[in-house]
């Protein structure tokens, strides 16, 4: 095939299979899931072989016309699509074979496949679009597809509660995001990415900084950016494939992929503010983490924190090297998405593995003792620790490091703020890892955990070659040509005395929240940070309520109200005075004309002369 030809085939590849599944499998779960899974199959061999290829595409038709202005779609893909198409791809069809396992018994897992096939769909359009006018529509279309997924256990009241929370926290910051499309093609006459990026340079002085952050709000909802991030951690009630995929490779690294799309679009000051905004999200939701009970919970503030990482290093912008300015911003964001979809999947599905030997238990603190019990979970799941926490050589100890170098060449105070985000990394990972595995079972339930099979522990095992070789072998640079020069320069060699102060500081970091995590959590089921310092605790589970608090108080108390009020006026001036009234006027007149026909000749004779009465009035000048 030819390139557009395989765009077309692996964007229309997962739409027909979720057609197929809601028009005539909806009972045939079994069928369903393995339509989907070789739809699936078909996506990531399609991205491998595009990776493969290293050929770019760019490929449009015109969609809509209206007079002058027309609407086109088409395809970009260039080295940042296949990178993210390979992400998207290889991690996305892992996840449907650990599905297979997750959701054999699931009585709705037709619906789940169908819903994960939109959402492959909706993923690569984001990726593979040439406009910002095509993003947006599929932008939209992963809201959907997310709020699908999320909602999977319908009749649980909190899931249904967390689909909505995710739809409508979206829709705030993909407001923002189509403020910022329409600004844009007001001032360039264009949403094509080629086209901006040619004119971009050459308008330089004359773009505002209103322009990338409207852009960024839609980064902040879909990448969970403060203060858009309350969704993400209660989308932990949708099923833990559904967690892997939306919080791992996919749905909250649209936000990061996009910036990185846009970034000649990008100034000094918007570039500052989205540096800070992502800091603040890594330290605040890494404080979080500290005093979650629910893996999956400790889990989801982790994606946050990276996020933030990933945000906060496109932020930081251009870094100046012997051989001039390079966009390290956007490649030290783009390798640590990169890189942290293996293991951040890795660690979603085998938490989905306990998860699912425990019985469907989700308390760390009712777990203990799985070391023995699920020897190929465990082994797994300690890379994956092992690579967030960034020991060195493994996945996240470059991409992590990378980050850090930019800071420390940046920006001190964000320097510091992201090593202390590590410290709380090392420790939070640390402290589950050992509640998990170690000890003795705490519950029932930890006490008859057996291993999963094969269809889920291979996922794990492939995650976890990915998360030990993901940064550094044929995985790493050498795949992405055009991006390596960026990230090349990051990456903590014996390049100079910074690379070294930055070696030793991600090895202190990483060393002393892992120590300080192991010597303080014990083998009790109350945690013991709530035990020892109470106070501590109840402040760090007030910064995940306060957030809570204050939106739900908007909503009732000024929202709602407000609503009520538009409400009151809607009634009495639109449909009441406006609509009603005016109808209502009609009708008294059509009644009262109905009533001059009354068949009688004498009354007709009486009208008449009336109305002669009132003809004269008006001609002689009485009124």
């Amino acid at each position: 095939m030819d390139p557009v030809t395989s765009a077309l085939v692996l964007l229309l590849t997962p739409l027909a299979s979720a057609t197929v599944i809601a028009l005539f499998l909806r009972r045939q779960g079994a069928l369903a899931s393995w339509i989907s899974l070789g739809t699936a199959a078909v996506i990531c061999g399609l991205a491998l072989q595009m990776v493969a290829n290293d050929t770019d595409v760019n490929a449009s038709m015109e969609w809509l016309r209206f007079g002058d202005f027309s609407v086109s779609l088409g395809f970009k893909i260039d080295a940042l699509a296949r990178l993210m198409l390979f992400v998207v791809g290889f991690v996305g069809f892992l996840i449907h074979v650990f599905s297979l396992g997750y959701m054999h018994d699931d009585a709705a897992r037709a619906r789940f496949f169908g819903g994960l096939s939109v959402f492959m769909f909706s993923m690569l359009g984001i990726v593979v679009a040439d406009s910002l006018f095509m993003i947006f529509i599929f932008w939209e279309l992963v809201g959907f597809s997310s709020w699908l997924l999320i909602n999977h256990y319908h009749e649980k009241q909190s899931a249904a509660d967390a689909s909505k929370k995710a739809f409508i926290v979206n829709r705030v910051g993909d407001f923002g995001f189509l403020l910022g499309i329409v600004w844009c093609y007001w001032q360039f006459g264009t949403t094509d990415l080629t086209a901006l990026a040619q004119l971009a340079p050459a308008h330089a002085g004359a773009i505002s900084a209103g322009l990338p952050l409207l852009l960024f709000c839609g980064a902040m909802g879909k990448s969970a950016q403060m203060p858009l991030h309350v969704w993400l951690p209660d989308a932990m009630e949708g099923p833990t494939p559904v967690s892997a995929l939306i919080h791992a490779a996919t749905m909250v690294a649209a936000g990061i992929y996009m910036l990185c799309r846009i970034n000649f679009l990008m100034v000094p000051e918007a570039l500052n503010a989205i540096a800070c905004i992502g800091t603040v999200t890594a330290v605040y939701a890494a404080l979080c983490a500290v005093v979650q009970r629910d893996i999956k919970k400790v889990l989801a503030y982790s994606t946050l924190s990276q996020l933030g990482y990933m945000v906060a290093a496109f932020g930081l912008g251009a870094l100046k090297t012997e051989h001039g300015w390079i966009a390290a911003g956007v490649g030290a964001a783009m390798f640590h998405l990169t890189t942290h979809a293996f293991f951040k999947a890795l660690l979603f599905l085998g938490s989905g593995s306990v998860i699912h030997g425990c019985h469907h238990e989700q308390d760390i603190f009712a777990m203990g003792g799985l070391r023995k019990k699920m020897p190929i979970t465990f082994l797994t799941f300690t890379i994956g620790v092992a690579a967030i926490i960034g020991v060195p050589f493994l996945a996240g100890f470059f991409s992590k490091d990378a980050i850090l170098y930019l800071a420390f060449k940046n920006n001190t105070a964000i320097f510091a703020l992201l090593a202390f985000t590590a410290v709380l990394t090392s420790f939070y990972m640390v402290r589950m890892w050992k509640i998990v595995f170690f000890g003795e079972a705490r519950s029932d339930h930890a006490g008859h955990a057996h291993e999963s099979g094969l269809v889920m522990t291979l996922p794990l095992m492939l995650l976890a070659m990915l998360s030990i070789f993901g940064a550094t072998g044929w995985f790493g640079l050498g795949l992405y040509p055009k991006l390596a020069g960026s990230i090349a320069t990051l990456i903590p060699e014996a390049h100079d005395g910074d690379h070294t102060i930055i070696l030793a500081v991600s090895i202190a970091v990483t060393v002393i929240g892992a120590v300080a995590a192991w010597f303080y959590y014990g083998a009790s089921r109350e945690d013991a940070l709530e035990v020892r310092a109470g106070g501590l605790f109840r402040v760090l589970m007030s910064f995940k309520e306060s957030f809570d608090t204050v939106y739900d108080y908007y909503v009732a108390k000024v929202q709602q109200r407000f609503a009520m009020l538009l409400n009151f006026l809607e009634q009495i001036f639109l449909a009441g005075l406006i609509i009603r009234g005016l109808a209502g006027l009609v009708g008294l007149v059509g009644i009262g004309a109905r009533a001059l026909h009354v068949g009688n000749l004498h009354a007709y004779v009486y009208w008449f002369l009336l109305g002669t009465v009132l003809l004269w009035a008006f001609a002689t000048g009485v009124f």
